[in-house]
């Protein structure tokens, strides 16, 4: 997907100019109205997933739950948070766009809208209060229940997938004809390096904290990691990797059996790169736009709906990015051409990215082994 939306953008760069004006205005119309259809259809996703994640806890002894959960919760929080003043940072960059006249801005064919039916955070909160009611009481309806919203997600999001150029097509064609679009391609390699050099300095520091700062033993836990990195940068999902990651973690964890228990739990949901990366997207993207930046009022708020939606993203190429769509536009202010830019930006990104979750989470299973192992494993077993 990064490669074929890369030669994508480059080729349109190419053909832009012998497209009419016309045709772009309904490819804009087209892309706006496949947004409206994915935010109608958010809160039911969110709902979806996080239903599964929180039924499937509560199956799980409660000190299990409670330590997995707030580990999650406080890793997710901190990545967030150290994102804001890398944010910051990016924001400072000469990101400066010229903003078109009146004369070369592209306006969509038509105007298409879906009513919003429930809200997402309504959704979120639904599916976390539900999934543990009918995970502890009612755990065979809870299985089936999640089995059905998962096909029902499954679907949305292969269909996302397969019209994410088509999605992409039209903001990227008004950005060309706007006069935007070099900007963003010969100035956004700044971004992606501060992300990029954020993201590897932040795990290197976590694999030296969980060995305690014993530098070959950090290189051997990131060593045994490794296959499990290179599976998820290639293939783009953390799932996918999820075998070799817990051969890693088994190979670093003083407990094993507890690391190997972690693992599969926080493969979705434990994503310390996303929380890097999508937020400082969204202050470059601010910047270049000739926004303000946030507050950190206002991202704190942001920081604590962005990190309960991490409970409800699916392990695919993208899959983070679309579930962030609302919050983005809710608590940052992006518009409909910044999230199909955050999200093209993401696209093309996602190898690093998940590469960086995937690692992290091999530092995170061997952090909780060595302070929770043995407690959790002896509570469990008295469950």
């Amino acid at each position: 997907m990064p490669v074929f939306l890369l030669i994508f953008v480059i080729v349109m760069g190419f053909c832009h100019e012998w497209i009419p004006v016309d045709a772009k205005s309904i490819f804009y119309a087209l892309s706006l109205s496949i947004k409206s259809v994915v935010i109608f259809l958010l809160p039911f996703l969110i709902f979806g997933l996080i239903f599964k994640t929180s039924a499937n806890l509560a199956r799980k002894s409660s000190k299990v739950i409670i330590w997995i959960i707030g580990a999650i919760c406080l890793s997710n929080f901190c990545s967030i948070t150290m994102s804001y003043f890398i944010g910051n940072i990016a924001y400072k960059f000469d990101l400066s766009m010229q903003l078109p006249d009146n004369a070369r801005e592209l306006f969509p064919a038509w105007s298409f809208a879906l009513p919003k039916l429930i809200a997402n955070d309504k959704a979120m909160f639904s599916g976390v209060i539900l999934g543990l009611v009918m995970g502890w009481f009612f755990p065979n309806m809870a299985a089936k229940i999640s089995n059905k919203a998962e096909k029902f997600v499954n679907i949305i999001l292969k269909a996302f997938l397969i019209l994410v150029p088509v999605f992409i097509m039209g903001f990227i064609l008004k950005m060309y004809h706007e006069k935007q679009m070099f900007y963003i391609l010969s100035n956004y390699s700044l971004i992606f390096s501060l992300i990029a050099c954020t993201l590897f300095s932040y795990i290197t520091f976590l694999y030296l904290l969980t060995n305690r700062f014993n530098l070959p033993a950090a290189f051997r836990s990131a060593k045994n990691m490794l296959p499990a990195g290179i599976t998820g940068f290639g293939s783009m999902s953390s799932a996918a990797a999820l075998p070799f990651s817990i051969l890693g973690a088994e190979k670093n964890a003083d407990n094993p059996d507890f690391a190997k228990s972690i693992v599969p739990v926080t493969v979705n949901i434990h994503l310390i790169a996303d929380c890097i990366a999508i937020p400082v997207f969204a202050f470059a993207i601010l910047k270049s736009f000739g926004l303000p930046d946030p507050s950190y009022a206002s991202y704190f708020i942001f920081t604590l709906f962005f990190m309960m939606a991490k409970f409800s993203v699916a392990g695919v190429p993208g899959g983070s990015v679309l579930i962030m769509l609302p919050i983005l536009e809710k608590y940052l202010g992006l518009n409909g051409t910044m999230l199909s830019l955050i999200t093209a930006l993401y696209m093309l990104f996602d190898p690093v990215i998940t590469f960086g979750n995937v690692m992290g989470n091999g530092a995170f299973s061997v952090g909780l082994s060595k302070l929770f192992g043995k407690s959790v494993s002896t509570a469990s077993e008295n469950t």
